[in-house]
């Protein structure tokens, strides 16, 4: 069996992110036919169908789904050595691939990497922003900012320190609710801002705080909506201190805190690159500053 090449996968995750042959060929930027053939000739080399043609677009079968994370794991391998391969170890110009949660990837990152570009002009940036925890190893990204502590292999970890999060709502909102906040039960006597479905980490979180799903009567397990529904006035909700400061119209309510670690990591195999040992060291000073002005 001749072996399918990175092409033919690579029209597989198309497809299956976009659901129609002409979708994804347009995200290729390849002529339809070109794809079609492509699927064609992966499906013919391994010997199964991967696609079934309905009125709601082409549906992946069993194998496709298999196929899928394999072909996910490919693609970001080839990404992660076209951004080896854009630059020099010695030389700061190429492109660095970083990821980071949406509120700091929106919030807190901009001016740290306007900052970065003004100084290494020559150096390109990815942002991903994710609440999801990227895998290094496999090449989603180069560095990654998280809230909790990396558990992966082979990586470069600096624990930058804690951000701290409290209760704030807009001042309209505070104005027409001037009842206090319960610190045992926040969102008693509030309208709450909050998440939608219950992701592993909030649960000892939530349970702590004495709040579930059906306190909130806003719910996004997006951050940045839930932020945005707080600066509307829509409700009250927590935000971290260093973001929330920066708006005199949010208000801070007392009640119940929490902190989450901030930690910068870095593939080990990348330290030998210049473009990613500036990087790094840039977000842990920039990341220093805000978390030290975003305490108490």
């Amino acid at each position: 069996m001749n072996q399918p090449d990175w092409s033919h996968y690579r029209a597989l995750l198309a497809v299956l992110r976009e659901g129609s042959l002409s979708g994804a060929a347009r995200r290729l930027g390849l002529a339809q036919p070109t794809l079609g053939r492509q699927i064609a000739d992966l499906e013919s080399a391994l010997g199964v169908a991967l696609f079934i043609r309905s009125p709601r677009g082409l549906l992946p079968t069993d194998a496709a789904r298999d196929l899928a994370p394999h072909a996910e794991a490919m693609g970001a391998a080839a990404q992660a050595m076209a951004r080896a391969a854009s630059g020099g170890h010695a030389e700061a110009r190429g492109t660095v691939r970083i990821t980071a949660s949406e509120i700091v990837g929106v919030e807190v990152l901009p001016p740290i990497l306007a900052d970065f570009r003004r100084a290494h002009p020559a150096v390109a940036v990815e942002l991903a922003l994710s609440n999801a925890l990227d895998d290094l190893s496999r090449g989603d990204a180069d560095i990654a900012l998280r809230m909790v502590a990396p558990t992966q292999q082979a990586l470069v970890a600096r624990k930058i320190g804690a951000v701290e999060l409290g209760l704030y709502a807009h001042r309209r909102y505070v104005e027409a609710h001037p009842q206090p906040i319960d610190a045992a039960h926040p969102s008693r006597g509030h309208t709450a801002v909050g998440f939608d479905s219950q992701p592993p980490y909030l649960r000892a979180l939530a349970a702590r705080l004495g709040v579930s799903r059906d306190d909130f009567a806003f719910r996004s397990d997006s951050d940045l909506a839930q932020l945005a529904a707080i600066r509307a006035g829509f409700g009250v909700g927590f935000i971290q201190r260093g973001v929330a400061r920066r708006e005199p119209d949010l208000v801070p309510l007392g009640g119940p805190t929490f902190s989450l670690d901030v930690w910068v990591v870095l593939h080990e195999d990348l330290r030998a690159s210049r473009r990613m040992r500036l990087m790094f060291d840039h977000l842990v000073a920039g990341l220093t500053r805000y978390v030290a002005g975003s305490g108490q």
